[in-house]
């Protein structure tokens, strides 16, 4: 009898709701550029937050191990820190979208995996690399491996007057609202793909807008929204970095008027343009019910970094090592999620190839990479054994002569505005390691400087980072977060998922900072041992 209840059910089902319901599950991903979570950036999302966050889970502790575009794009493809990637700023030279990344790590990206070992149709649109499409490495003719389907953005973020890479074929558009606007032209080409892929593989999307970075043109029926809206206030705003490393110093307290009034306006126009991409989640979720399919489709939610206006007084930017730029959005919505759920979960971007790789049922000890597979978490499984600390990288990037803002200051400095206040350099080139466990809430940071400049803040008690204590802190903390940042800069795989400083299963030799790991730890001995 059970058996003819099976066979008529199975023949009540169409072939290709069967096919659909045997398949594995599909996945999109949906990359914001540059925004924040430390200070609202979440807030105008209204849509998403209902159709995703509230149907899925929330990690309010998400960060990325680099805290600009590239790096940080590179290691959401690889699930490598930038030391593995070798992607360490947003320039060729710093291996950005180069020929020897194109070389070396995108054929081992996760999507390159998930269409040639996992059988995933695959679709990418918006921004990819920031110096995708330079003549150098390609031009718009380099299409990566991986990918079925390429929309890809020649350089970086624009919302007119852009050229988009079409299978490898220049398309360029214009500054016309209706067909060109480039969150709406992202949004359009996701349906068309959903409109007509193929309904027999699983697919993988990777959405890339070009909302909230510069230069935050909203659609024009947003213009006038959050009109009363400026820049958060908070205890870190508009103040002097005391104890912090000399680029943070240099800002000038109290900034200008001019400065705070451009760093509210630039807030507001990023809020603005949000909302053209709470109109693509919509319509993306909205879709993919039409077609029977989201039921079966993990939508994941993020940005490449952080960004901060006005904190330390620095107008705006990110590429710092504070919160506010290493922290980012993370939503969840998908099969076997329970809706409406927060995880405190300390978890990083390197964590999302790994994740949709394990989705896919990829096995992932084929792979070299560095992060954790996020599907334990997401399934809400018992006694999941998780990190406690990660690593944060940086190189600084400065010009070799002086910048023409503010030649005064000589060279080495770049991103400078008109007050000369600089907002990168050569040296604010730093590593760190953030942790996060049942006792510690800590952040450890060295600087690649003659001073060999650290940084420790203390976030239980101190979380907006106002005061350091690397000069106060117990000792022997400072000595074992100095060996494990080490560690962390020379891991690869599975070393960089070993126990940290404040795990049961750490274990501490004094010796080996001086044996295996020369000048470095010499040198911070010097200065604070």
């Amino acid at each position: 009898l059970a058996a003819l209840l099976l066979l008529a059910a199975l023949l009540l089902l169409s072939p290709a709701r069967a096919a659909r319901q045997a398949r594995r599950p599909n996945v999109v991903l949906i990359l914001t550029d540059d925004q924040d979570v430390y200070l609202g950036g979440m807030t105008p999302l209204k849509k998403t937050n209902t159709l995703i966050a509230q149907m899925g889970i929330t990690f309010v502790n998400a960060y990325v191990p680099s805290a600009l575009c590239c790096p940080s794009r590179a290691s959401i493809l690889t699930g490598k820190y930038p030391h593995n990637h070798h992607v360490v700023n947003n320039t060729l030279e710093g291996n950005c979208s180069s020929k020897l990344w194109q070389k070396i790590q995108e054929p081992y990206t996760f999507p390159a995996l998930l269409k040639a070992m996992c059988g995933y149709q695959t679709f990418f649109a918006g921004k990819y690399l920031n110096e995708y499409g330079a003549e150098d490495a390609g031009g718009v003719g380099h299409v990566p491996p991986g990918w079925s389907f390429w929309y890809a953005l020649e350089k970086n973020s624009k919302y007119y007057n852009y050229t988009l890479s079409v299978n490898g074929k220049a398309r360029r558009h214009g500054e016309n609202y209706s067909v060109d606007y480039l969150t709406d032209v992202l949004a359009n080409m996701s349906l068309d793909f959903l409109e007509y892929k193929s309904n027999f593989e699983p697919f993988f999307m990777m959405i890339a807008t070009p909302a909230p970075h510069s230069p935050w043109t909203p659609a024009p029926q947003y213009t006038k929204s959050f009109q009363n809206v400026s820049a958060p206030r908070n205890s870190n705003f508009n103040i002097h970095g005391k104890n912090k490393h000399w680029l943070i110093r240099q800002a000038k307290t109290p900034m200008s008027n001019s400065s705070i009034q451009f760093l509210d306006d630039a807030y507001r126009k990023r809020w603005q343009t949000l909302l053209s991409v709470d109109d693509l989640i919509e319509k993306l979720v909205n879709k993919l019910e039409v077609n029977g399919e989201l039921d079966n489709t993990y939508i994941f939610y993020t940005s490449d970094n952080g960004f901060h206006t006005g904190q330390f007084s620095l107008p705006i930017d990110k590429r710092q090592l504070y919160e506010f730029d290493i922290k980012v959005p993370l939503l969840v919505r998908g099969p076997g999620i329970k809706p409406n759920q927060t995880s405190k979960m300390l978890v990083a971007n390197i964590d999302l190839g790994p994740t949709i790789l394990d989705i896919a049922g990829y096995d992932l000890n084929k792979t070299q990479m560095d992060g954790m597979s996020l599907l334990p978490l997401l399934r809400g499984d018992k006694n999941v054994t998780w990190r406690s600390d990660f690593l944060v990288e940086y190189q600084g990037e400065g010009y070799n002569g002086s910048d023409p803002t503010c030649p005064g200051l000589g060279p080495g400095v770049t991103h400078c505005f008109p007050d000369c206040v600089c907002e990168d350099s050569y040296n604010n080139t730093y590593a760190c390691v953030r942790t996060l466990s049942a006792s510690w809430d800590l952040q450890y940071c060295e600087f690649d400087d003659r001073e060999v400049f650290v940084e420790v803040y203390n976030l239980t008690a101190d979380p907006h980072q106002i005061n350091n204590i690397a000069k106060t802190i117990d000792q022997e903390i400072l000595e074992k977060m100095n060996y494990r940042l080490m560690m962390l800069q020379s891991c690869s795989g599975a070393t960089c998922r070993t126990p940290g400083v404040f795990d049961p299963g750490y274990r501490f030799d004094p010796r080996l900072m001086f044996s295996n790991h020369g000048l470095r730890a010499r040198r911070f001995s010097a200065q604070f041992l």
